[in-house]
């Protein structure tokens, strides 16, 4: 299984970015894909999931601003991220479990300027 995730970058508070997040090696469209991230000195959190029948769910703080979604003919995974804020600044990793194993995308930064 490869997850190669992009389009992280500097943006200004209130902007917005879309990463994106390719798999391979695994039938992606019966998966459960995650968008994690990790600050620096924290732990990774789980900012939001979706389900293979599009099912999705979100950690209270991104609510309202972010939105996951996926493209199971492209084997696609997006995360749309609006109204950024400095406390988003992260790095961004999508995952996904599969056969019992847990994997990583490489990871992509994103920080939001004040």
């Amino acid at each position: 299984v490869q997850l190669q995730a992009s389009g992280g970058g500097l943006v200004q508070a209130g902007g917005s970015l879309r990463l994106s997040c390719h798999a391979s090696g695994l039938n992606f469209s019966i998966h459960k894909m995650n968008w994690y991230r990790q600050a620096p000195g924290t732990q990774r959190e789980l900012v939001a999931s979706v389900m293979s029948g599009g099912i999705v769910n979100y950690t209270d703080s991104v609510k309202g601003r972010f939105t996951i979604s996926r493209d199971n003919a492209r084997r696609m995974l997006y995360l749309q991220m609006n109204s950024l804020k400095p406390e988003d600044t992260a790095v961004y990793y999508c995952n996904t479990r599969y056969k019992g194993g847990n994997y990583w995308g490489q990871g992509t930064q994103v920080t939001v300027s004040s």
